[in-house]
């Protein structure tokens, strides 16, 4: 890599850091290519985005972010994750770590709160943010629901009531 190349990787990755909700740092304890393949389209699938880059160029793409303080996770054979949803990124990051002891959560940090291996496991658990729209919009549309419920209730009962009427005549 010439110094041209590792000035346009180090703004790639400070325009990322400029932009995401949440950075993970993962410790590579000897993935294979195709572990590391299905880690990606993983990471693709949650909508976050997975990098390994050299640590040096990294430390250099932090200055000036809010994610400075990951310095100190950048040792070693380590690799990005990040993503603009919060959890996204952390949630597929430990669960491909459950099942791969080749994977080893660091840290990270979500905006400018440093977060270590159990911080990660805690965000991980929390629902994604689509999760959190589906149950807002379900407990929006829940008391419409019932009004229309109790609106219509009264009408039911006087059909019942005219119904058991004229089969009592009927009988």
């Amino acid at each position: 890599m010439d110094r041209s190349q590792k000035t346009d990787a180090v703004a790639q990755l400070n325009a990322v850091f400029n932009e995401v909700g949440v950075v993970v740092v993962t410790r590579n304890l000897g993935l294979s290519v195709a572990q590391s393949t299905d880690l990606r389209s993983k990471m693709r699938e949650a909508g976050a985005s997975y990098k390994v880059a050299k640590n040096r160029l990294a430390k250099l793409a932090l200055k000036e972010t809010q994610y400075e303080g990951l310095e100190e996770y950048l040792s070693g054979p380590t690799a990005l994750a990040w993503s603009v949803d919060p959890v996204a990124a952390a949630k597929a990051a430990v669960d491909f770590a459950k099942s791969n002891e080749k994977l080893e959560i660091v840290g990270g940090s979500m905006g400018g709160q440093l977060l270590d291996e159990a911080g990660i496991k805690a965000l991980a658990s929390m629902p994604s943010l689509d999760e959190l729209r589906g149950t807002l919009v379900g407990l929006v549309n829940a008391p419409a629901t019932k009004i229309a419920r109790v609106v219509n209730e009264p009408a039911a009962k006087l059909a019942r009531v005219f119904g058991a009427f004229g089969a009592k005549e009927a009988a």
